[in-house]
């Protein structure tokens, strides 16, 4: 089978490698859709995302994959050959409190498929039974892929920072984490403002949903949101830019006692505490992909409320064209890159 391998920086390479057995528990998928991810990037700048996963040169990318149950291993029981499955990128120790509760992705054993173990960018894969997550009928295989990294982060975002049709939300950066945050805020029926530098990712924002954009570049963000807002500031802030401006943004327009998302990662913000955090009460929270009991009931609100995820996807590529794929989603030629199989 073919494989995407990252040996060194900006190397994409395309490996023929063995057919994966799945083991004792686990699955072997053949892959229908896999996104590119921001996190993918990393990778390919010679950064890592994770400090205790070793030498990944050797590992397969790819964590937002979608497929079909190919092949079983031994005393597999909770799916069967020919599933329809998505896959949660998450591996445990099964026994711990995070674990039992879901909440995989904060077990101090966790593991991330793409990462830690060969991921999706690949014809097969394998998997712990326990990862695989039942696609809806009616449910293609791209909006499979997206419903898991960008559709399960953002729509637990929104549900813990209260949006809902009262609301006001203002979303910083919409490259395809806040391009899902503007259509699960929108779904959940609030008023979405949006801020970005790159017009052409506005532009699809405003065609997704947003009832604002504002050009950063252009525009002082705080101040028109607080225009828009009637001096109030947003109910709640969504952060999908790890540019100091982006955090910066997000403290200063949301209201007093409002309630900030973080999402995007970084590691270089610098922020005012007694100013934009206490003095406001504002709440503030992490997050960090979705909880796993929670499938069912995202996918769910996906279909009955018509969230067309499929286009955050921009472009979709053939494994062979792999090189290329990530150039171009690394240069933000693409807004959501998709490998898809036939």
């Amino acid at each position: 089978m073919q494989a995407v391998k990252i040996p060194r920086e900006k190397t994409v390479e395309l490996h023929e490698t063995a057919v994966p057995e799945p083991g004792k528990g686990w699955v072997r998928i053949k892959m229908k859709a896999s996104a590119l991810c921001r996190s993918d990037l990393f990778r390919y700048h010679g950064e890592k995302v994770f400090d205790d996963t070793g030498d990944e040169s050797y590992i397969t990318p790819g964590h937002e994959p979608c497929g079909i149950v190919d092949k079983l291993g031994e005393n597999v029981t909770k799916v069967k050959k020919g599933d329809r499955v998505a896959v949660y990128l998450a591996l445990g120790c099964g026994v711990c409190e995070h674990c039992l509760s879901g909440n995989t992705v904060l077990c101090s054993s966790f593991r991330c498929i793409g990462f830690a173990l060969d991921g999706a960018h690949a014809d097969y894969m394998v998997v712990p039974q326990e990862c695989c997550l039942p696609l809806p009928d009616g449910m293609d295989y791209i909006t499979g892929a997206l419903s898991t990294d960008v559709g399960g982060t953002l729509y637990t975002a929104c549900k813990r920072i209260g949006v809902n049709a009262n609301k006001t939300v203002a979303i910083f950066g919409v490259g395809p984490m806040g391009m899902g945050g503007v259509l699960m805020a929108k779904a959940f029926g609030a008023s979405v403002i949006v801020s970005d530098i790159n017009e052409e990712r506005l532009a699809l924002a405003q065609k997704l949903g947003a009832d604002y954009v504002v050009n950063s570049v252009e525009t002082d963000t705080v101040q028109e949101i607080k225009r828009i807002t009637g001096g109030k500031g947003a109910d709640a802030s969504i952060v999908c830019s790890g540019a100091n401006a982006a955090y910066n943004g997000a403290l200063d327009c949301t209201k007093k006692g409002g309630s900030v998302a973080c999402i995007a990662e970084t590691h270089n913000v610098t922020i005012d505490p007694s100013r934009q955090l206490i003095n406001k009460r504002l709440n503030v929270m992490g997050c960090w992909y979705f909880n796993i009991c929670d499938w069912e009931e995202l996918t769910h609100f996906i279909m009955t409320r018509k969230i067309p995820l499929n286009k955050i996807s921009t472009k979709t590529y053939r494994l062979e064209q792999a090189e290329e794929a990530f150039y171009r989603f690394d240069s933000g030629m693409e807004q959501k890159v998709v490998f898809v199989w036939d």
